[in-house]
């Protein structure tokens, strides 16, 4: 079995909407970025939190203290970061002592391999932390990241987590109902779902393997849809092409003349426009440089870039000994609320200056009804934070 399976539950909204992408994606580089390097440390931290917690003897708890302190060495450790997983953690031992409340022999298991192979081919992955109790079986999954919140919604993902922890733990317990949470601590976005057992296998059975046959065998046609926005074969795929190049219909018009209607099509798709763009630059950049590929009517030639000391320390010692005033040469900048933020920590931050933090009104922005944001109503309001801008 490889790392990484082919039919990730990470990627199942992707695969089961559009079945031969995961073949397509299997065919280009994967590469891990620096925030899901940071999301990995960040769970590994949140884990070692949680099973120190629960550490029925010394030595565990010593094992977990030793982990905690070897994460707080590693580069991409934070104060911030350590309030979080404590968040985190927090948020999973009080569901767990909720559950003991209702069920004394309630389970709860931390980074929980789960197969879900009977749905998927090779289908497998990880759930943060499953508790059951009382005829309940609950996930929760820590996404770390600060984009955009996170629905648990019939959200694929959890749901295969889900049929994976049936499976492991299904007939040992009497199970009627899932409840699956997803927790975003970076904005405060804490989500949960429900779904009876029944409903989920009947999923399962339905939509999950004949779609997952389809997509292990690279099988039916290519969809595009909000799926395509972390696909990595976005950039190379004709359907997504043809998706996105639709707006060409508008042929460049000047916006007082098209209608509203025009305009609210044209705002739907512009952010999925510009992300296939930028990937499509993305790409063709990567095959220049990497492999000398060609593109009619563009060459490769050096960017622009600024000049910079080779040597900093050595040209700054050189100054002040040639009688240059140092206060002169280096400037002093506070560091912003986040940098604050970071440094202090979120709870040592709040104790401190909570009283010194203002949020004064956003910019006016343009967005889909679905937006969970109140909609400013009047003109006047509007107009008023744009001239405050």
């Amino acid at each position: 079995m490889s790392s990484h399976a082919l039919l990730s539950p990470s990627a199942a909204s992707r695969w089961l909407a559009c079945t031969p992408s995961a073949r397509l994606e299997e065919k280009l580089p994967d590469t891990t970025s620096e925030a899901a390097a940071e999301g990995t440390l960040a769970h590994a931290l949140g884990e070692a939190l949680i099973r120190r917690s629960l550490a029925g003897n010394r030595s565990e708890k010593i094992k977990q203290t030793k982990e905690i302190a070897r994460i707080e060495k590693e580069e991409r450790y934070t104060p911030a970061m350590r309030a979080y997983a404590e968040d985190y953690a927090t948020f999973v031992l009080e569901r767990y002592n909720e559950a003991k409340v209702k069920t004394s022999d309630a389970v709860i298991a931390v980074e929980q391999k789960l197969d879900m192979s009977e749905y998927v081919l090779d289908g497998y992955g990880t759930g943060d932390a499953v508790i059951i109790a009382d005829g309940t079986l609950s996930i929760i999954d820590l996404k770390y990241g600060k984009g955009v919140p996170v629905s648990s919604e019939n959200n694929p993902q959890m749901k295969l987590y889900a049929l994976g922890a049936l499976a492991e733990f299904g007939f040992l317990y009497g199970i009627d109902t899932v409840s699956m949470t997803i927790f975003q601590p970076r904005i405060d976005n804490t989500s949960t779902w429900e779904i009876s057992v029944d409903d989920l296998y009947a999923w399962g059975a339905q939509v999950v393997k004949p779609r997952a046959t389809m997509a292990y065998n690279g099988e039916g046609e290519a969809v595009p849809g909000a799926h395509c926005r972390f696909c990595r074969a976005k950039a190379l795929c004709k359907a997504n092409a043809d998706k996105n190049l639709e707006l060409a219909k508008y042929d460049f018009a000047d916006a007082a003349l098209l209608s509203e209607a025009d305009i609210a099509d044209i705002l739907s798709r512009a952010d999925a426009f510009t992300n296939w763009l930028k990937a499509v630059q993305d790409y063709a950049l990567t095959e220049a440089v990497e492999h000398g590929t060609r593109f009619p009517g563009y060459k490769l030639v050096e960017g622009r870039s600024t000049r910079t000391f080779s040597d900093p320390d050595s040209v700054f010692g050189l100054l002040i000994k040639e009688g240059y005033d140092e206060a002169a040469l280096y400037e002093r900048k506070p560091l912003p609320l986040t940098g604050v933020e970071s440094l202090l920590g979120k709870k040592e931050f709040a104790a401190l200056l909570a009283d010194y933090v203002v949020k004064p009104p956003g910019k006016p922005a343009l967005v889909p009804l679905s937006d969970k944001r109140p909609e400013i109503n009047s003109n006047e309001s509007a107009k008023a934070d744009f001239s405050n801008q």
